[in-house]
Order: C-alpha cells, then sequence, then structure tokens
C-alpha cells in the first residue's frame, strides 16, 4: 500500500508483512522501526525516534511524539484510537521556552524521558503517556487514562486521571504461549 505523506522505503527498517496506513504521518521515517506484522492505521502521527516491535496494532487518529528523546513499543502491543504517548513536553508550571519553532540556541525548559512500553500491553481508547513513563508486559488501561511515571505492576488494568489499579488480570492463557508468540518475531 503506498503512502501520501513518504515512501515507506524511507523507514530505518519495515519488517516483513507489516501494514502502514495510506494516510498515516510519519515525519522523520529515517527514525523509525516497525517490526513484522505491525498494522498502523490511518490518521496517526509518528514523530522522532521510534522503534515498533512486532504484530502490535495501532489504530487510528494516534499520536505518538518523541521530541528528544526515544519511544520503544514492544510486541503484541495494542494501542487504540485516540492515544497520545509522549516522550516530551513542555513544563506548564514553569515559563520555559521548548517549542519545536524555535531556534535551539534560544531554548530552554521542558520535560524530556524515554518511554518504553512493553510486551502485551493495550492502552484503551484516548490514553495518554507521559514522559518517563515505562509500562510493564501486560499492563493495560482503560479509555482516557493519563500515565505518568510510576511503578506500575505486570498483568493489571488501570484506568482514569490518577491511574488508578483496577483489576488483575488472567494472564494464565496468554503467559502459556508467551515464548511461542515471541518466537514469531525472530
Amino acid at each position: 500500500m503506498e503512502n501520501i505523506f513518504f515512501d515507506l522505503s524511507q523507514l530505518k527498517h519495515l519488517g516483513e508483512g507489516a501494514l502502514i496506513g495510506k494516510t498515516v504521518r510519519i515525519r522523520e521515517p529515517e527514525k523509525v522501526s516497525i517490526g513484522k506484522g505491525t498494522i498502523i492505521d490511518d490518521f496517526t502521527y509518528i514523530s522522532g525516534d521510534v522503534e515498533i516491535g512486532c504484530y502490535s496494532h495501532i489504530a487510528p487518529n494516534c499520536t505518538l511524539s518523541c521530541g528528544a528523546g526515544k519511544l520503544y513499543i514492544g510486541n503484541f502491543v495494542g494501542i487504540s484510537s485516540g492515544s497520545c504517548i509522549y516522550v516530551s513536553s513542555t513544563d506548564y508550571v514553569r515559563a520555559t521556552l521548548d517549542l519545536p519553532s524555535v531556534p535551539r540556541d534560544l531554548k530552554f525548559g521542558g520535560e524530556f524521558a524515554d518511554v518504553s512500553i512493553s510486551d502485551f500491553v493495550l492502552l484503551g481508547s484516548h490514553s495518554v503517556v507521559l514522559p518517563g513513563s515505562i509500562l510493564p508486559v501486560g499492563f493495560a488501561t482503560t479509555a482516557q487514562t493519563v500515565v505518568r511515571p510510576r511503578q506500575f505492576e505486570e498483568w493489571t488494568l488501570y484506568g482514569g486521571f490518577e491511574c488508578k489499579l483496577i483489576h488483575r488480570r488472567d494472564s494464565r492463557e496468554l503467559s502459556s504461549m508467551k515464548d511461542r508468540l515471541l518466537e514469531l518475531c525472530d
């Protein structure tokens, strides 16, 4: 499938069988690696140093914005429609000048911290992941959850503005297949 914004050959890596929607916008494709079997739906925006594992799915209208850091997304990850992941952000409490339009020598402030999303993570629609967040294996959110950096438990569902623990996920069936599934990524 052709993309209207860039040539797929410009990507740092595009795995076998990966599908990128016609209207996916990748600002710097040479910095983006996409694993095999991954699907990125239309109207998604990706900017910066991004590595996406295999057999993951990014639904329509998502934003993956890196700025100065790196975003790592594991294997078998599902990111629902309208979700946003930020590796950099303005500091809204202090008066800073970190807009991408400002010349580098005049910039100061802002928050920059890599984001890491482990295997088998699910983000509910319109979730927001903020700089510095590290999401463990099997982490999941309900719709409209705001994820800030802190310790999270594996195979657990979180939700809401405060990202509260809601429920431990039953992972027995998936855990028994985990090694076999990850072999597909080799």
